[in-house]
């Protein structure tokens, strides 16, 4: 039995500035720094559930199964 990663790239579409503490802690915490920046992360639930907090400021990308 393979086990294959599911990977989803997200990409930072608007910046921080605005946003409460709270968002832009968790923006930092899905590893985006600048706006534009792309990042794959390991699709599992508690990054599901930042992407979800911040879902106005990104955009989903591509999902791998």
């Amino acid at each position: 039995m393979t086990s294959k990663k599911r990977s989803i790239t997200i990409k930072l579409k608007k910046g921080t500035v605005a946003c409460n503490p709270n968002q832009r802690a968790t923006v930092n915490g899905l590893g985006l720094k600048r706006r534009e920046q792309q990042v794959t992360l390991e699709n599992t639930p508690s990054v599901r559930g930042m992407i979800k907090k911040v879902l106005h400021l990104v955009e989903v990308v591509a999902e791998t199964r």
